[in-house]
Formats: structure tokens, sequence, C-alpha cells
């Protein structure tokens, strides 16, 4: 403090102005920040007293911790506050045992750990938030164990990063057992002030699917619908993309180890017609074809619906693929290889560790 004025570096005023600024710190730090700026801007202490609603002493108060221990001073001293009011012992098991569901219950929620801990179900609440413990939440996961797992993510995410010249590169699947569900009962629509409502109860009018081949490079697709999928069918759509493509581009299709893909008379076919390139994802990796993405969307859309036959789920099949190609947009891949790489070894080790540890319990028990 020089002349009664205090003199701030750049990066204390640039830490203090982030504390007046956010919106999760709390008031108290807000306020001591505010001190020290006006303090710094020339402001008497009874000014600062008045314009924030403090007593002239807090205001000399802080000002003098800041003096001596610069941005630390303005933090609570250990053991300084409200002490907490929850048994330790408690706070121990909410924390400990929330990863540890007994066995008749499939996880932990607020209010069974709030009995067993006998504690409020907000203390629960409020203990998992600030641990980030989230029992409620669950991430579907699959790890490959394709030993070509490497050389066929490569095969794939090459055709995404650098596309052939003079070729087309084809996201190809089916979507098979799209239901014709037709509801008993006609729902409410969404209105201001109610959720829209469908009933629980279906009837089943059948299945279709929907084989389809989404074009990398400008997000259009060719799909065939049929009753089944066979390797009849397959080879069928195969025709089907021969016929709808340029003859003089080279066709690469991505497509997953089902086996109707890789069928004797689907290979001969294909043999036949040398432009056809076949490029298959490793086992349990259907994340790596973009086609899956579009089938996410046209669920979302026909799961929506009530459908009193199977020509209506096909007509309205064809109209979304209509809408789609008419306003047609690309899914571009933009993860790097090597980091997805690093994140599926980081998670086998983990599994590993998992694995070791389980084993090692049940080692103990017997």
């Amino acid at each position: 403090m020089i002349g009664g004025k205090v003199v701030l570096e750049a990066s204390e005023r640039q830490e203090l102005e982030r504390r007046v600024r956010a919106t999760t710190i709390a008031v108290r730090d807000r306020q001591r920040a505010e001190i020290i700026l006006l303090r710094a801007e020339g402001m008497t202490q009874r000014q600062i007293a008045a314009r924030l609603g403090v007593s002239r002493v807090t205001v000399n108060g802080w000002c003098q911790r800041f003096l001596v221990q610069r941005l630390s001073g303005l933090d609570d001293a250990p053991g300084r506050g409200r002490k907490p009011s929850l048994p330790p012992e408690a706070v121990r098991m909410v924390l400990e045992k929330a990863v540890t569901p007994p066995a008749t219950l499939a996880r932990w929620s607020c209010r069974t750990m709030a009995r067993q801990a006998g504690i409020s179900q907000a203390s629960v609440q409020r203990l998992w938030a600030a641990n980030d413990i989230k029992p409620h939440l669950s991430h579907i996961f699959k790890l490959s164990k394709d030993k070509q797992f490497e050389a066929k993510f490569w095969d794939v995410i090459g055709l995404y990063l650098d596309p052939p010249e003079k070729a087309l590169v084809l996201c190809c699947d089916e979507k098979s057992q799209c239901q014709a569900v037709e509801r008993t009962q006609p729902g409410l629509p969404l209105g201001v002030g109610h959720i829209r409502t469908r009933t629980h109860d279906y009837i089943r009018h059948g299945t279709l699917t929907l084989f389809a081949a989404l074009n990398y490079l400008d997000g259009k697709l060719i799909s065939r619908i049929a009753p089944r999928h066979r390797h009849q069918e397959w080879l069928a759509f195969l025709k089907t993309i021969n016929r709808e493509t340029p003859a003089d581009l080279a066709i690469h299709l991505i497509a997953d180890n089902y086996a109707t893909h890789k069928h004797a008379k689907v290979t001969a076919w294909l043999a036949k017609h040398p432009r056809f390139h076949m490029h298959f994802t490793p086992t349990s990796s259907s994340w790596l074809n973009l086609v899956e993405r579009f089938f996410r969307d046209l669920t979302g859309v026909i799961t929506e619906k009530s459908f009193a036959s199977l020509g209506e789920l096909s007509h309205a099949i064809i109209g979304f693929l209509a809408e789609r190609n008419a306003n047609a947009r690309r899914y571009v891949w933009q993860a790097k290889g090597e980091d997805i790489l690093r994140k599926i070894a980081a998670a086998k080790a983990k599994l590993a560790g998992q694995t070791d540890l389980c084993n090692d319990i049940n080692d103990t028990l017997h």
C-alpha cells in the first residue's frame, strides 16, 4: 500500500476481476475482491464501506490482510467458519458405500442411502455432488477383441481422413427390426403446460429392414427397403448401389462383419465387379461406421409415431429419406486416431485392473 492506495500487479488484478465476474464463487469472496479493486482505484475506506454496505473496520481489515499476504490473505483461515454438522461416520459411509450397493439393490439412491446413514436426502445429494459421485448414471461400453483391430481401424479411419480420388466412400449397414407399431389409443399432443402422451401398449404389424449406404463426401443416402435381411437382400442392395453410382468411380464400402456381408454368393458377385472394395470394421466396433449416426436420427422418428401397417411405416421411412437427401449434410470424422487408440488402451488397462481386483477378492473369499 503506497500513499494509502493499494498497488496491484497485473496477475493480481486479473484474478480479482475474475472473482468479481464469477457466478459460482461465494458472495464473501466476491466482496473481498471488490474491496481490494476499489481501494486500488483510489476510493477511501469510508466510500468503499458505503458502496458495498459493510463497515469501515471490515474494509480496513481486508486491506491490511492483502497488504501482508496478498491474494492468499483473502482466503478464510483454516478452522474458521461453520463447523460441519454431519457425523464423520455418516459422511464416510455415504462416500465409501456409494460404489458398493447391497445385493438387494441395483444401486443406491439418495433416499436409501440417507436411510442407511441416518442423515437427510439433501445431505447425501450434496456429498455426492461435491465428490462427483453419480450412482444414477452409467455408460455402456464394449472393447473389441478383434486381433486385427488396429489394422482394420486405420483402414476405415484412413477413408475418412484421406478419401481416395475418383472414388466414393459409402458407409453401409442394414437397420433390421424396424417395427410397425400401432398404439392402442391416440395420445395427447404436446401443449402449453403439459407434455405429450402415448400408451404403453401397442399392436405389432411386423418389421422391415432398411439397407442404407451413406455417402461420406456429400451425406446423401442410397437405400432399399426389404422384408428380411439375408444375403439375398444384401446382394440386391449391392446391385442397387452399382446402378445408382457413376460407372467410372471406384466404390469403397464400409460394413460390419455380419455373415451376410461375407456370404459366398456375395463374394462371388464382388469378384465380378472389381470396382467394389470392401472395408470391414473390427468386431464390436460399429461406432466406426458413420451410417450408425444416421440410423440414430431415423430411430428417433419411427419410434415416436404410430403405424397401422407395414405400408405406413415404409412410407414414413421413404419420406424421411427423401427429405434427408434433399437437404443432405455430412457427418465429418474429426477425432484423431491416435487419441482413440490411447483411450482404448487406457480402458483395457483399467478393465484388466478391475478383473485382477475381482480375482483377488474371490481368492480371498474362497
